[in-house]
């Protein structure tokens, strides 16, 4: 899965105050991840947390492989794709 898709929940929940309002609930949760997931393929998104969870993993292997030749250290962490929407959606 790419992140396209998280481009296109993005705009809907930015035209759709119900949408936003219940996606960015989903940071209250107990299982946050779980519960955006869930509200999203609801709205039409089909997303499962595997597929956030690979998303920023594979993000960040193509950064290391795109830097001439391979970054010679490894990222202490990569950045979090849920929490990095739910920024740009507030």
């Amino acid at each position: 899965m790419d992140m396209d898709i998280l481009d296109k929940l993005l705009k809907y929940a930015k035209e759709n105050p119900e949408a936003k309002k219940r996606l960015l609930s989903s940071k209250n949760s107990s299982e946050p991840m779980k519960d955006f997931c869930t509200a999203a393929t609801e709205m039409g998104f089909e997303i499962t947390v595997g597929d956030l969870m690979d998303m920023g993993s594979s993000f960040i292997g193509n950064l290391l492989k795109s830097t001439n030749g391979g970054a010679t250290y490894p990222f202490e962490e990569w950045e979090d794709v849920y929490e990095n929407f739910l920024a740009s959606l507030e």
